[in-house]
């Protein structure tokens, strides 16, 4: 059964990276210019899945939006993967207080619930772009990371292996590269695969707010369309919800998999 889950999640997984990277490519309209004499069409063989409320090619819009979703996701997470890693490392091995003013902060950021965070910070901007979206993501994003770090690092900083490379003349900075951050890199990933969908989930709650990147075609905004034009039609709603729906459920599988497999207890 876990077999099967972690192969559907991968299918699911490859399907949108290939629609986010190469979906745009072959997209048959723009996701932006629409015909508003074709306004709220059903499936044709010109609109494979509709148009929307402007006349908007709903496949093209997706398939824009997956990968505009693919872009804020990857950067977050790979940002708030860098300063967590760096910052978690730090507390864990330095210690004292600067472990404590580290994970002070870390509390800190924590007791904000993270989306009314996320939104109080893109609220403030006029028309919020990709940049700011990725900057209100990685404020509190990083945490999760640091807190992961640091409880690894400090189990393994009392490890033999450190102790002999101490013991050697090796540096703090050789030490934490070498011998201490290789050892933290799969329980990172697993986090990484999760954290990916949620900030998916994210992303779309604030744009289905009308504060995430001011284009109509992010799946947030789709979705806002379709819950505004629910008394017309169930499609416009359907269609983005069940995309983001699939992205999560796959990470999710894939997540656990890597769980599974990573875990040094089942090695």
């Amino acid at each position: 059964m876990k077999s099967s889950g972690k192969w559907v999640g991968l299918v699911l997984l490859g399907l949108f990276l290939a629609a986010a990277v190469f979906g745009p490519l072959v997209a048959p309209h723009a996701p932006d210019r629409g015909n508003l004499d074709e306004k709220l069409l059903g499936p044709t063989a010109a609109h494979l899945l509709g148009t929307d409320d402007n006349g908007v090619d709903l496949l093209s819009a997706m398939l824009y939006g997956a990968r505009l979703a693919l872009l804020i996701s990857g950067v977050t997470v790979t940002l708030c993967t860098l300063i967590g890693v760096a910052l978690g490392t730090i507390a864990g091995y330095a210690g004292g207080a600067v472990d404590e003013i580290i994970m002070r902060v870390v509390d800190m950021l924590l007791a904000f619930p993270g989306l009314l965070l996320n939104l109080a910070i893109v609220a403030v901007v006029k028309r919020p772009g990709v940049d700011v979206v990725v900057l209100a993501l990685v404020l509190n994003g990083w945490v999760g990371y640091a807190r992961l770090v640091r409880g690894q690092v400090l189990s393994l900083r009392e490890r033999e292996f450190v102790a002999a490379a101490r013991a050697l003349g090796a540096g703090t900075g050789r030490i934490l590269v070498r011998h201490v951050v290789p050892n933290v890199v799969s329980p990172l990933i697993v986090q990484m695969t999760f954290h990916f969908g949620s900030v998916i989930v994210i992303e779309a709650s604030l744009s289905f707010l009308g504060v995430g990147p001011q284009v109509g075609y992010t799946w947030g905004a789709l979705l806002a369309q379709g819950n505004d034009l629910l008394w017309k039609t169930q499609r416009l709603l359907w269609v983005p919800g069940a995309a983001i729906a699939l992205v999560v459920v796959a990470t999710n599988l894939v997540g656990d998999a890597l769980r599974d497999r990573l875990d040094p207890r089942k090695i």
